[in-house]
Parts: structure tokens; sequence; C-alpha cells
């Protein structure tokens, strides 16, 4: 498109959003970021999710959102919830549109009494993000869609039952009513012009202020008419700004709610345009009217694969193929927000640390993170461990966090160094993001001891007690680390004295191991005491000849066949 032209249309555009800006009423944007771009997808399969994130997320985004239908004889959970998990992973928010199943030609409509099945399944999942985005079912103002006749009772009277249902079993469902058909004609029984159908729906409900006390934004089908051909630049009904015409149209009903807005329909049909006009369209909508309005939360264009009639023009994947028309990688290149969508944090942070440590040691140990909630907990976006206790800080080392998915629990390295004796100290562990707290854990109390000392017993097969200064010693804790050596220690008649052994913690378990070259090493399990401490070994083996610290068919023969050197 010329440039020239494109100022003056973005200027136009400009002057009649400030005209809108004085008429309508605007809702204050949200404080968290959030990207708005999305698309509609027929089947949520692996690849199309990974596809779609690659389109509204871009290189510069996160969570863009995908409008997913399910219907009632797919309420499988294992499914979606699989399918949730996947959008998890990629950072994508889903809306949710219920459906019931055909009936020949028609969709079954729904009935009261299905509500609460529907609760009862969507409630079961886990969701991505707090807020749980539900359309309830679809174009009302179709006859097809609606069991074969329009009916404004029956869907009032179904949608204030699921809306009344989701909102009472959990307050962060965000119910919507089902998107209209903006450029349909009244023509009873099979279709029923917009308009005519709000005000009807709003004589059950006089200003229908009861049933939007239970809905929570707008899904609008803002589709480009007439043809799905018009331009961006249009105002009005069945226009890409058709949700302006419907939220205006809904005050002079009587509903006094401001209604965030999800157009989770619209885009161009291809033969009406060319695919570089398409293209261009899809950028000036995002950049110069949906991403201009607050009141625009997401904007997901039906669809991004779709290989048979009708919708086959509305693809964004090409027929047959596994390349994209060009409007995928023109609004895949636009910048995106990194959107931060609210998230259900809940877990626990678990470890069982020793309550009395020594001086100038060092341990290493692990705790346990459990995650119940919504989030992924990683380093990467913005998550981490720490400690509440800023005089210990600089003596703690705790290791990065790497994809804990929901219900998922991993171990997390953890050291801490300690200086003097110290009769009390207290940490709590905090995992954070971007500066808040999301969970704490109990508090770890403890003290710090003086070094404590080992004396150790041992004998020698077949001569009797240990004597030399050519012994080691090492200490293992139950996970198996070294956390004490010492080498050249000294025996004589049977026993020996090491002070000042750091490492290890009091009233804990502990495998000591004594070793001498050319015997087998002898081991034995110790509690740690403060103080003293004594180990007495079995007597040491002269049956490790090649010094490799195990008994082989080898050392045997060494054994017998070379002189033996006692102790």
């Amino acid at each position: 498109m010329n440039s020239n032209l494109r100022l003056i249309k973005y200027r136009f555009a400009a002057l009649i959003s400030f005209f809108i800006f004085f008429f309508l009423p605007v809702s204050v944007p949200a404080v968290a970021p959030n990207n708005i771009f999305g698309i509609h997808l027929a089947q949520p399969h692996n690849d199309e999710i990974d596809k779609a994130a690659e389109l509204v997320n871009g290189k510069s985004g996160k969570w863009g959102y995908i409008t997913l239908v399910i219907q009632e004889n797919d309420r499988d959970k294992d499914k979606w919830q699989n399918i949730f998990n996947r959008l998890r992973e990629k950072q994508l928010i889903p809306i949710i549109r219920l459906a019931t199943q055909p009936e020949g030609e028609n969709w079954r409509r729904p009935e009261v009494k299905d509500a609460d099945q529907w609760v009862k399944f969507l409630d079961s999942l886990n969701w991505v993000v707090k807020d749980r985005y539900i359309v309830l079912f679809n174009e009302p103002n179709h006859g097809n869609e609606w069991g074969g006749e329009v009916d404004e009772k029956s869907f009032y009277q179904v949608s204030l039952a699921f809306a009344k249902a989701l909102k009472e079993k959990n307050k962060d469902f965000f119910v919507m009513l089902a998107g209209f058909d903006a450029s349909a004609p009244s023509w009873r029984p099979g279709m029923e012009d917009e308009a005519v159908f709000l005000r009807r729906l709003a004589a059950e409900d006089q200003t229908l202020n009861t049933i939007f006390a239970y809905v929570d934004g707008w899904a609008s089908h803002s589709y480009p008419n007439p043809g799905f051909s018009g331009s961006p630049y249009d105002y009005g009904r069945g226009t890409i700004r058709t949700y302006e015409w419907e939220l205006a149209f809904l005050k002079s009903l009587g509903v006094d709610k401001e209604l965030p807005v999800f157009i989770t329909e619209t885009g161009w049909k291809r033969g009406q345009r060319s695919e570089e006009s398409v293209a261009e369209y899809f950028r000036e909508a995002f950049e110069d009217v949906w991403s201009q309005d607050s009141r625009v939360k997401a904007a997901t264009p039906f669809i991004l694969d779709y290989q048979a009639p009708p919708f086959l023009d509305f693809s964004w994947k090409k027929y047959q193929s596994s390349d994209y028309y060009y409007q995928y990688y023109v609004v895949q290149s636009l910048p995106k927000v990194k959107g931060e969508p609210d998230q259900v944090e809940k877990g626990e942070i678990d470890f069982s640390f020793p309550k009395e440590l020594v001086a100038q040691s060092k341990y290493n140990l692990k705790l346990t993170l459990k995650n119940q909630g919504q989030a992924i907990w990683d380093k990467n976006d913005g998550y981490e461990l720490r400690i509440d206790n800023d005089g210990l800080k600089g003596s703690v080392l705790i290791g990065d966090l790497k994809e804990i998915k929901p219900f998922e629990e991993k171990t997390v390295d953890f050291s801490i160094k300690t200086d003097g004796e110290k009769e009390k100290e207290a940490v709590r562990f905090v995992l954070a993001k971007g500066g808040g707290e999301v969970i704490q854990s109990k508090v770890w109390q403890y003290r710090v001891l003086p070094l404590p000392s080992l004396e150790l017993k041992a004998g020698v097969w077949p001569f009797g007690k240990a004597i030399g200064d050519s012994f080691e010693v090492q200490i293992f804790d139950i996970d198996e680390n070294v956390v004490f050596k010492k080498k050249g220690v000294k025996m004589e008649a049977g026993a020996g004295q090491i002070n000042n052994i750091q490492n290890v913690a009091i009233g804990e378990l502990y495998r000591v191991v004594v070793l001498r070259p050319g015997y087998l090493p002898r081991q034995e399990y110790h509690i740690f005491e403060s103080g003293d401490n004594s180990v007495k070994f079995k007597p040491l083996l002269p049956f490790d000849s090649d010094r490799d610290g195990k008994l082989s068919l080898k050392d045997l023969l060494l054994f017998f066949t070379k002189p033996f050197h006692p102790l």
C-alpha cells in the first residue's frame, strides 16, 4: 500500500477514534501487560499449537490467545488437560467456546439441565491461567446453531443457567455470551437481526443486568463485511469494529457493565481480496485498530488451519501444504507484548534439615518443591528460590529453578556455610517471581555448635592392634557425598584421634570409613554427637595387594606369592 495513502487512513482513523473516545465509554486498561494477538484453532494438535505460538507470540511476545471449541461429546479430561498443559508450555491463553453436537444440518439446542455436566468437566481441569475464559455457544441468531430455530427466550434461560452455575462453582470462570452474526438478516425462524435478537433478549430481563451480573466480557464476531472483504478502516456494524456498535447497543438496552472485548472470530476471505491485500489488512487491523483500543483484550481471527469448504478461504495454512499464506508471516513479524496474566500459585517447599550444625563447615542439602498451581516455575520466567534472612545471604547458595510444571516435584540444591558458634538462627525459604513472594516455607531453626572430635579404634588381621601414620579417614553423608576427609592419621596401640571434624551435623547418621594401603577398607555407621565421638572398626584385612580398595582374585594370588609386610 502507498505509504501516503496509509498515513491518510491512519489519521482519519485517529480522528474517528477521538470522537468515539468521548461519546462511547472506554474501560480503563488493565495494569498488567496484555498480548492481544490470537488465532482460532480447529484441531489443537501439538504441531498446530506450536505454529499458533510462533504466530501470536512471535519473537518478542508471550501469552497470546487461542480460541478452541469443545463439543459435549469430546469432554475427555485427559485429552484436554494435555492440551492445556501444552498451551501452558507455549504460553498461550485458551478461550473455550462450548458446543453441543451436530444433529443433521443443525447443532443440538443446549438445555438448562446440561449445565451441571459442563461445569463439572470444566472445573476438573487445571487451567492455564487464573481467568477461565468461557464462551457460551455460538451465533444464536442463526437457527442452525440453536437446534434449527432462533429462540431468544431459550437462549436467555440456557445462558443464565450456565453463567450462574459457572460463577457459583468458581469465580475464576470468565463468562461470555455467544458471539453474534452482526450481518444476519431478520428471516425467522432461520435467522434474526442481532439488534432485534438483543431487544428480545432484553425483554426477558428488562435491562439485561440480571444475566450480565454473571457475564464478565463480550465475545464479538467482528467480520469485515460485506462479503468478508471490507476495509479495516470502516466503522460501525459489520466491520472489524462491530464490537463498538455492540457495546453501544447494549448500553442503550440498559447494560451498565463495562465489558472487555474478545474478538473470537474475524478475518478476510481470500478470493475477494488478494493474498497480499489480506495480509496488509491484518497488519492494519492489529496495529491501527485493535491494539489502539484498550477495551480489546484479544483478537483471534478465524482460522489457522481448515482444509475443506466452507472455510478453506479463511484458512491461514495453504491447501494441502505445510506452508502458510503471507498473512501468517506478516502478523508473526509484528511486535508483540510480553503478557503477564495472573496464574494461581500454589505449592509447597519441603525439607528436613538438621537442627544442630557445627562451626566452620559447609553443608550441601536439598529442598523439594511441589508445584500444585498453574504456572511453570522456571528461572527464565523470573522464578527464584531465596531465603528471608539477609544476614545469611552471603553464606548460602541455592540452585536455579528449571521447568517445575504443575503437579511435579523436583529437588533443588541448597548449600550453607557456617562461621562461628551461634546459639540460634532461623531461615525461611521463599519462592519469588519478579520481586514478589509466591509461596513460603516453614521456618528452619538451627544452632551452630563447636567442632566435634572423633576417636578411632581398629585392629588388623592377624597381628592385633593397628599402628602407624598412613591411615586415612573418610566420612560420607546419607547421599554418599564425602563431607570430610583426612590423610596421615596416626594410630597407636589400635587407637587414633581426629579433632575438629567439619561438615557434619549433630544427630545425623554418617558412614565413617578407615583406609590403609594394602588393606581392605572398613566402615561403620555413626550418629555424631556434640563433643567427643568414638568409632570402633572390625579388624582390617590385608587382602588389597593391588590397592584398588576391593577384594579380587588377583589380590589373593599376590597375597600368597609375595612377602607380606605387617603394619
